[in-house]
């Protein structure tokens, strides 16, 4: 038996997810769209780290626009 099927078969709960995120990215990104959304930090917290992070690009992108050339921007 492989030692993943041993340590599911016994019980034991699999790792993955966001364990060991380094807490500063954590806040970072928090930081950001609590900055541009307003939004607060018991919303942004319990957000899924998906959608988080999801979010981030969006502004991310939104900023990308805003900084080129004037006359450039356009919303997709």
């Amino acid at each position: 038996m492989s030692s993943l099927s041993a340590g599911v078969g016994s019980g034991a709960r699999p790792t993955g997810g966001i364990i060991g995120y380094p807490l500063s990215r954590l806040y970072e990104e928090v930081a950001y769209l609590a900055y541009h959304f307003h939004w607060s930090y018991e919303q942004l917290i319990v957000m899924e780290h998906s959608d988080r992070l999801q979010w981030v690009a969006e502004v991310a992108k939104i900023n990308q626009r805003f900084n080129e050339p004037a006359g450039r921007f356009e919303l997709e």
